[in-house]
C-alpha cells in the first residue's frame, strides 16, 4: 500500500517526501482554504514538482457542464494531477465524460460500497472512501473499505482504492491489512506512525552505551 498526505502545506509535503515514504498528495477545497490560498492552479503545480506520483484537485465548479469543463481544465495543470469529483448524481456523469476524454478521475465523498461500484463503472482511476468521517458516526468505515476491495479487485475493474478521512495510525494498519492501494494521511498520522516509546528508549540507550566506550 502507498502513502499519500492529505495536505495542501507545501513545507509537509517536502518532509513527507524528503522521509521517502510519501508517494502522492491529495487535496480538496477545505485543506487549501486552510492555507490561506487562493490561487489553487498554482499551489497544485508546486505540490506536482515535489510529489513523484498523483496529485488529486478536486472540482470546485457545480452543474455537471461546470464541472466537466472545469475538471478538463484542471486536469491540464499537469500530467500528475487526478481530478477529484464526488460521488453525487452530476459527479458519475461527469466522472464517466472525464474517463473517456483520458482524465484520471478520483471520486471523492465515497461512504457506500454501490457508490463504489458505480465508481468503478463510470471510469474512475480512484475511489476515495471516507473512513473517520464513518467511524464519526459510529459507522465501521474499515469495514467498507473491505467490501469495496471485495467488489473491485477483481480484473473487470481498474479503480485503485484510497483509503481516506484518516484520523489516527490504526487506521493505516487496518487499511492496509483490508487491502486498500492508497491511505492518504493527515501530516500528524504520518509522524504518528514512524514513532515509539521503546524505539526512542533503545535508541537512548545504545548512544549512552556508545558514549561511555568511545569517549565521545
Amino acid at each position: 500500500m502507498r502513502l499519500f498526505l492529505d495536505t495542501a502545506n507545501i513545507d509537509l509535503i517536502k518532509q513527507g517526501v524528503a522521509w521517502g515514504v510519501v508517494s502522492g498528495v491529495t487535496t480538496n477545497p477545505t485543506l487549501v482554504a486552510q492555507e490561506g490560498i487562493s490561487d489553487y492552479e498554482s499551489v497544485i503545480k508546486k505540490i506536482c514538482e515535489i510529489v513523484p506520483g498523483e496529485v488529486s484537485a478536486e472540482v470546485t465548479a457545480e452543474g455537471k457542464d461546470n464541472m466537466f469543463e472545469q475538471g478538463l481544465a484542471i486536469s491540464k495543470w499537469h500530467p500528475n494531477v487526478v481530478v477529484k469529483v464526488p460521488c453525487t448524481v452530476d459527479g458519475y456523469e461527469v466522472a464517466a465524460h472525464l474517463a473517456k476524454e483520458g482524465v484520471k478521475v478520483n471520486m471523492t465523498l465515497c461512504f457506500s460500497p454501490n457508490q463504489a461500484l458505480l465508481a468503478a463503472l463510470a471510469g474512475a482511476y480512484f475511489v476515495s472512501p471516507f473512513v473517520g468521517r464513518l467511524d464519526d458516526i459510529s459507522t465501521d468505515g474499515i469495514a467498507l473499505i473491505e467490501d469495496i476491495v471485495d467488489i473491485l479487485h477483481i480484473p473487470e475493474f481498474n479503480t485503485q482504492i484510497i483509503s481516506a478521512s484518516i484520523r489516527h495510525p490504526m487506521h493505516v494498519l487496518q487499511s492496509a491489512k483490508a487491502g486498500a492501494d492508497v491511505a492518504t494521511v493527515p501530516f500528524k498520522v504520518l509522524q504518528q506512525m514512524m514513532k515509539h516509546p521503546l524505539t526512542d528508549a533503545g535508541q537512548t540507550k545504545f548512544m549512552e552505551d556508545w558514549h561511555k566506550v568511545s569517549g565521545k
